[in-house]
């Protein structure tokens, strides 16, 4: 699965992973990640991660 790097502080959303603490499974790809998800370092939206 492909990791997606957040544009505005370098974190790294890894599927694999996932985002427990915001309640995103491990295993949850990026695209089924709800839209009001934010990066949980600097709180900005989806729409400011790229693929890696």
């Amino acid at each position: 699965m492909d990791t997606y790097e957040c544009m505005t502080c370098g974190y790294i959303y890894n599927p694999a992973v996932g985002d427990p603490e915001s309640g995103i499974a491990p295993g949850t790809k990026f695209e089924d990640i709800p839209d009001d998800w934010v990066c949980p370092v600097c709180g900005v939206g989806k729409s400011d991660f790229e693929k890696r």
